[in-house]
């Protein structure tokens, strides 16, 4: 099963400034934590992204026009600042990575949300995904 670490955004990431020397020791141990997780093979991807304002939305209206929004957006803590993907055997072995998941932010509050990516079996008989499941 494969899961998305997000790291929850906050006004810190989405001002987009470079981190100061007090963050040397959480990138350390990002790092490290990143390569336990790639030297027992549950690492799949993770990066830091840019804030919003770098970014945009599509919105896909039913009358089938799209429209581009451009960043920033508001509420930083509806936003991602950054994600790992990880893939193990089941919802708990995520929930203990996920555990020990060092604090992405110094200093203040802040979340991680976890959550199961579909795969292509949960669209297929008994999957999740199937037409006409409950």
């Amino acid at each position: 099963m494969r899961f998305i670490i997000q790291v929850r955004a906050t006004d810190v990431s989405e001002r987009g400034d470079k981190p100061g020397p007090e963050y040397a020791k959480l990138f350390e141990e990002m790092g490290a934590f990143h390569e336990e997780m790639a030297r027992a093979g549950v690492l799949l991807d993770g990066a830091g992204l840019r804030p919003s304002r770098n970014g945009w939305r599509q919105r896909y209206h039913a009358d089938g026009r799209r429209e581009i929004i451009d960043g920033p957006f508001a509420e930083a803590k509806e936003l991602i600042a950054g994600y790992t993907i990880i893939q193990v055997r089941d919802a708990e072995e995520a929930r203990a990575w996920a555990s020990r998941f060092p604090a992405p932010f110094v200093g203040m509050t802040c979340e991680i949300e976890v959550r199961p990516l579909y795969e292509e079996a949960d669209f297929g008989p008994g999957g999740d995904m199937e037409i006409g499941a409950a």
